[in-house]
């Protein structure tokens, strides 16, 4: 079925007014990381809240400044205040304290680290919303910005870019998200900028082993992709399903 890009679009913007009404709330928080996803989110928020209720914010820790830049000529081009916050001190202030614990080799420390920029991001974008919803006398949520192929294979960080109060894109994949996009005028710099996390130095691709577009085709027809992609795509999917439900004990009767 062919992707109708206006009705779509329209839908998002509908359900994310909606959901501000009825629940009384005011204006968005979210990280801008010059990519597209971030791009588009924030080009729905514009466009349902109007941008004197949309905050942007770059999150630079040991970044390229390509990065903030881009983010620049999202808000520049959209209207909406962009706050630059640099959490480069309090990653090496953490590092630091490492230290007590031992010396740890750079391998060891890969993951970890990778996976420490998004929850400190995702702590600062929290405390921000906290901080302008009492500024401003109305509620800021936090949004997410993660999109359908990224979420199948758990390319996310538990308790970092997990961590949202409305998910707009989640169920659009890359190729709708940048459709979406493009009906949005998201710059053409931002949208089909290559994905990579700002962490690691390497594409989104190059970590998963798997091109989003191929993720795309397995989720509408498994047999769509040849076996040693499924069975990558399948591995992804099961290896991290972990990162969406917390396993609970409930006492029995």
């Amino acid at each position: 079925m062919k992707f109708d890009v206006k009705k779509e679009t329209e839908r998002v913007i509908e359900f994310i007014r909606n959901y501000y009404k009825e629940n009384n709330l005011g204006g968005v928080i979210l990280g801008i990381s010059g990519g597209k996803d971030s791009g588009v989110v924030a080009a729905l928020f514009v466009e349902a809240l109007g941008k004197e209720n949309v905050i942007g914010v770059t999150l630079p820790c040991h970044s390229k400044d390509e990065d903030s830049l881009d983010a620049r000529l999202v808000s520049d081009y959209y209207g909406f205040h962009l706050i630059n916050f640099d959490i480069t001190n309090t990653f090496d202030v953490f590092k630091n304290e490492l230290r007590n614990l031992g010396d740890f080799s750079d391998e060891a420390l890969k993951s970890s680290d990778i996976n420490l920029k998004p929850r400190l991001r995702m702590s600062t974008l929290y405390y921000l919303a906290a901080l302008y919803s009492y500024i401003h006398g109305k509620t800021y949520l936090v949004a997410g910005t993660s999109n359908k192929c990224e979420l199948y294979v758990g390319y996310f960080t538990k308790g970092g870019d997990s961590v949202h109060d409305i998910s707009p894109i989640a169920d659009y994949t890359v190729d709708e998200v940048i459709e979406i996009g493009r009906y949005l005028k998201v710059p053409d710099k931002v949208l089909f900028k290559t994905p990579n996390d700002g962490l690691s130095n390497m594409t989104d691709e190059d970590k998963l082993g798997v091109k989003y577009s191929l993720v795309a085709s397995y989720m509408e027809d498994k047999t769509s992709v040849d076996e040693d992609t499924r069975k990558r795509i399948e591995k992804l999917h099961k290896a991290n399903l972990h990162k969406f439900n917390i396993p609970t004990y409930r006492r029995s009767e």
